[in-house]
């Protein structure tokens, strides 16, 4: 069985790669792999080693540290069955969906993106 940190880092590697809109192949051959071990990465069944997270942090443009990035606040949410501290459920960023909102939002210019972002506040206030 995985360990919950190695699901954790797992699951923040897919979060970038599909950020960055990278395939598993791209990546895999970013970092001189098989695309099958970054599946195996991201689904937790193998542990990636300090030198290979070191190869795959700086083909995914972060620091190290991005991968354990609320590890604590997901085993919190893991073992009581809830949200996060700032309301979000961790399977929430593993759906297509929010990820191609993310990307789309970075992709506005600044003051659109400003806009989008209050309109959404304005929203969510308003369904509340």
């Amino acid at each position: 069985m995985p360990h919950q940190v190695d699901l954790h880092v797992g699951q923040r590697l897919r979060q970038r790669r599909c950020l960055l809109g990278m395939t598993q192949q791209k990546l895999a051959d970013a970092v001189g792999i098989k695309f099958q071990q970054i599946q195996k990465y991201e689904s937790g069944a193998n542990r990636i080693s300090a030198s290979r997270l070191w190869v795959i942090a700086q083909s995914l443009e972060v620091p190290v540290s991005h991968f354990f990035q609320g590890l604590t606040d997901e085993q919190r949410a893991l073992h009581e069955g809830s949200p996060s501290q700032d309301g979000i459920a961790p399977e929430v960023f593993e759906q297509k969906e929010t990820i191609d909102l993310i990307r789309a939002y970075y992709n506005l210019k600044e003051a659109p993106r400003r806009r989008l972002l209050d309109l959404a506040k304005t929203l969510a206030d308003a369904a509340a």
